[in-house]
């Protein structure tokens, strides 16, 4: 699918370029429809090309050593992704799997040095996302090492409706299909410890569950839980 120079100049990243920098980028550009449930790319697989989602969402899971998946990251619309070349592997290090129907534009990988040589906003997008990525995951690693397992699923619930959350009559809900398996893999714990700390939290009225379904109806109720001020 092509590509046109209006569809990256609406995305903030792109917004500065030139009409000339837009159609070099387009013509590179190869779009394509990812039905949910598909992936990107897979884990291991050679770094053939880098990625900007333009609609839907993305979770990126990783499967550790002793067979473990977690999901370390959600891709949300302008997001970069893939752009492996940047941290200086040739392989993807995660599964880029559609939580629901997207659309991704992507260019091959050696496009990668050219592009940000040109467009140094496109540059500093990259470098901010790494940034981003790496505070997240400290964030995450001190979560894990150092508080009690309610308190990381709270924390992890509102970054999901921070990044993610509609307005509904009920609270704030997060706006792809969100199962307790997913929250159990990204804050490292069980479903079953997942499934029982969200029914409670049904019980209190701070959330209301569903399959694939996540409303916080209480949140400045669920952010005295994660800060352990209740």
């Amino acid at each position: 699918m092509g590509m046109d120079r209006s569809v990256l100049r609406s995305i903030p990243l792109f917004a500065a370029m030139s009409d000339e920098q837009l159609d070099r980028m387009t013509a590179q550009a190869n779009a394509r429809r990812i039905p949910q449930g598909e992936s990107v790319f897979e884990q291991g697989d050679p770094a053939k090309a880098f990625c900007l989602l333009l609609h839907g969402r993305l979770k990126v899971t990783q499967v550790t050593r002793d067979g473990q998946q977690i999901i370390v990251r959600v891709v949300h619309p302008g997001d970069l992704f893939g752009f492996t070349r940047a941290l200086g592997r040739p392989d993807y290090p995660g599964t880029a799997t559609a939580a629901v129907d997207s659309l991704v534009a992507s260019w091959p990988t050696e496009s990668w040095d050219g592009f940000v040589e040109n467009n140094p906003q496109l540059a500093m997008s990259a470098i901010r996302t790494i940034g981003q990525r790496l505070d997240e995951a400290h964030t995450r690693i001190r979560e894990m090492s150092t508080e009690e397992v309610e308190r990381r699923v709270a924390h992890a619930v509102l970054r999901l409706v921070e990044q993610a959350g509609m307005r509904v009559e009920t609270g704030m809900r997060v706006d792809f299909p969100i199962s307790r398996r997913d929250i159990a893999e990204m804050t490292g714990t069980t479903l079953h410890t997942v499934s029982r700390i969200l029914s409670a939290w049904e019980t209190r009225g701070l959330v209301e569950g569903g399959r694939q379904k996540l409303v916080v109806c209480d949140t400045a109720g669920l952010i005295r839980l994660a800060e352990n001020a209740e």
